[in-house]
């Protein structure tokens, strides 16, 4: 745990920072503290009132505000390290729990390794983003659903929905953990472990329970803009907004890595459409570049704005290739972002260039990065490798990863922060592996130490040897 402290300490003043998506939460929860309003600050000083981010981190961020002071995203940050020195230990007593009762003690401590000097996890722990509370609601409610499935009762059944709401409040996301989890929780529970009725009833005061905060959420919405909306647009668009869709699917029609979302995709509406920057995979003739070439000198010209008409000349250049190479689109590109969003070092918010692989412009940072790869690589395969054994709860991890990885393949931008939500389990079930291998090994070195030189021993002592 200092180790860890350390590590999250050490990140925190070389990555500390408040841009982007920070700044958006930030302004959200200075006013619902100062006027009240879920709204943005806008140009001219009033209030856009907005519904697209769920009010999870903004009331979290709010809370930080209330007591620390305005825009004091510092003190944020170091809540947030708490919390993921918290996850880290929920994480361990997780593994312990699911491992088989011989592995238990050893699988705990190995996962707390893991969990406290994961660099990917604790590089986000200081920053005002989702992911720090969004991983240690995930490892609180998947230490509840271990404990409940070993002693049913009503403190882990409301542990696990505040656990699994909170999630959901904080990324639209969350609401993956319930399906994975949820069933988890009662399928194949002993038939004396509970009574039924006494399950019903848990089940619906927890449903319940777990509403309650989505359906004030839809009721504002609809108040507000009438529109139904129980989570966030998946598009981060409010009402009346052109999501422009034509736009998000030409990207899905070449978009596969980090490189393109940070250079185009995150660019477009509002700056300049860099053709130059675009891969050779965007066009499939000499003639499609050419329209594509004019489309965004059209654009360009337009001041960087996606009118409906461009916006429809986009969705006409997505139909064409679409159509042409439908296997393509349709699933060797989303495979392809949700290897990169898994596979790819994460060293997006290290001083880091985007070509990292380029050798000859910088060594250090290429040997760094394929390090990084390596060791992300390593995280997943101890954690498959503790899937393999199918400890308790491993069914409930395989579904949640194939329903996230099946979420993330509808992405048009992809970011390996995605992923990130995977690394609890990751932890876990590699404690529980590295756990299994100690254990396989101490049984070896057992056995080999059984089988003694006998040459220089007493004819007795080899008598009761071969006896033995």
């Amino acid at each position: 745990m200092i180790a860890g402290l350390v590590l999250r300490l050490w990140l925190f003043g070389q990555l500390y920072q408040v841009n982007g998506d920070s700044l958006l939460y930030g302004d959200l929860a200075k006013n619902l503290l100062l006027h009240g309003r879920y709204a943005f600050t806008a140009p001219d000083g009033g209030l856009d009132l907005t519904l697209i981010r769920l009010p999870g981190y903004p009331l979290f961020l709010a809370l930080s505000f209330r007591l620390f002071g305005m825009e004091n995203y510092f003190a944020a940050g170091c809540i947030q390290i708490v919390l993921d020195l918290a996850a880290c230990l929920l994480i361990a007593d997780f593994a312990r729990r699911i491992a088989p009762a011989t592995l238990g003690r050893g699988a705990g401590m190995a996962a707390l390794w893991l969990s406290a000097l994961c660099p990917f996890t604790a590089a986000y722990s200081g920053i005002a983003l989702t992911e720090a509370p969004t991983l240690f609601t995930l490892a609180l409610g998947t230490w509840a659903a271990a404990r409940f499935r070993e002693r049913p009762g009503w403190p882990a059944a409301l542990i696990f929905t505040f656990a699994v709401t909170a999630a959901t409040l904080l990324r639209p996301d969350g609401a993956l953990a319930v399906a994975a989890l949820a069933p988890a929780l009662v399928l194949g529970l002993p038939g004396s472990a509970i009574a039924p009725r006494k399950l019903a009833r848990m089940a619906l005061v927890c449903v319940l329970l777990a509403l309650v905060p989505f359906a004030a959420w839809t009721l504002r919405n609809w108040r507000v803009f009438h529109s139904f909306q129980p989570l966030a647009p998946r598009l981060a668009n409010n009402p009346g907004e052109d999501p422009h869709l034509g736009w998000e699917r030409w990207v899905k029609t070449w978009s596969l890595d980090f490189v393109s979302t940070y250079d185009i995709y995150w660019n477009v509406p509002g700056d300049r459409l860099d053709l130059s920057k675009l891969p050779a995979r965007a066009f499939d003739s000499p003639a499609q570049f050419v329209v594509t070439a004019a489309l965004a000198d059209d654009y360009n010209r337009s001041g960087m704005q996606l009118t409906p008409a461009l916006d429809a000349r986009f969705a006409a250049l997505a139909r064409e290739r679409t159509d042409a190479h439908p296997l393509r689109n349709y699933v060797g590109l989303p495979l392809g972002r949700v290897a990169d969003m898994l596979l790819r070092p994460r060293v997006e918010d290290l001083p880091i260039d985007l070509d990292w692989w380029v050798w000859s412009h910088h060594h250090t940072e290429t040997l760094f990065s394929w390090g990084y790869a390596a060791l992300n690589a390593l995280y997943f395969l101890l954690g498959f490798a503790g899937l393999w054994l199918r400890p308790r709860l491993w069914l409930a991890f395989a579904a949640y990863f194939v329903l996230r990885c099946a979420l993330l393949a509808t992405i048009a931008g992809p970011e390996a922060r995605y992923t990130l939500e995977f690394f609890p389990f990751l932890c876990a079930f590699g404690g529980v592996a590295l756990a299994a291998a100690a254990g396989v090994c101490r049984a070896r070195f057992q056995k080999q130490g059984a089988f003694k030189d006998t040459r220089t021993e007493t004819p007795v002592a080899q008598a009761d040897q071969a006896k033995s």
